[in-house]
């Protein structure tokens, strides 16, 4: 278990591969193409979570100082190792290949593909501006990836089954459910100060090293002074 947490997004990038080569060989000529446009959405959510934590990495202390505002342990509050692979290695994986597996509920794959499309005004606008930068760890597959598939998605159910379009709005509030129950719920259940379960260096620091720890002293500083240290 420990080093499945330690390596879950490693393990999501192997599995995009592979899913990339079943696909490719197998899965675009034998599944719906319902189907195929979600394990594709799964397959951007995969290369999502590799650019948060591996390549460039560096999500869990932008997010927990940058984006949460935690200064004196972004290393493990609010997101910690433990909550991290729990929402995105578990509860994430599941809310990706249920739908895939009822392809003709469409309103359940609307919740799913949806569900990365909220990523990019996140990653695009408030992490960024949080960060005083135009790129952050996670950006780059939302908007080529994720984003393109769901406008697939939409485009193709209104195209070709489009008795069944009407339920594509219930992806919008399924979609934000979605989200609340994988990340924002484990995150307020699980954040802990103390937590036993820190990030290591590798995942903490990736993307603009020397300028996200810039960001931290200067956060830091800021609160210090605030409080009249």
């Amino acid at each position: 278990m420990k080093f499945w947490r330690r390596n879950w997004y490693y393990i999501g990038g192997v599995l995009f591969v592979v899913l990339a080569f079943t696909m490719g060989l197998w899965g675009c000529d034998h599944m719906s193409k319902l189907q195929v446009l979600l394990v594709f959405s799964w397959m951007g959510m995969l290369m999502h979570q590799f650019e948060e934590y591996a390549f460039p990495g560096g999500f869990p202390i932008i997010s927990n100082m940058a984006g949460l505002g935690e200064t004196e342990h972004p290393e493990r509050y609010p997101l910690n190792a433990r909550q991290s692979f729990l929402s995105n290695g578990i509860f994430c994986y599941l809310s990706y290949i249920i739908p895939i597996c009822f392809p003709n509920l469409i309103w359940m794959g609307a919740c799913q593909v949806l569900a990365g499309v909220w990523q990019l005004p996140g990653h695009g606008i408030a992490m960024n501006l949080r960060l005083k930068s135009k790129y952050n760890p996670g950006l780059a597959s939302t908007a080529f990836l994720q984003t393109p598939v769901a406008i697939y998605y939409i485009w193709y159910v209104c195209t070709y089954i489009p008795e069944k379009a009407g339920q594509l709005w219930w992806g919008i509030p399924g979609s934000l459910l979605m989200l609340l129950l994988t990340f924002i719920v484990p995150i307020l259940l699980m954040k802990d100060k103390n937590s036993p379960y820190p990030f290591e260096d590798r995942e903490l620091y990736g993307y603009n090293k020397e300028h996200v720890m810039a960001l931290w002293e200067e956060r830091k500083a800021a609160k210090a002074k605030k409080e009249g240290r």
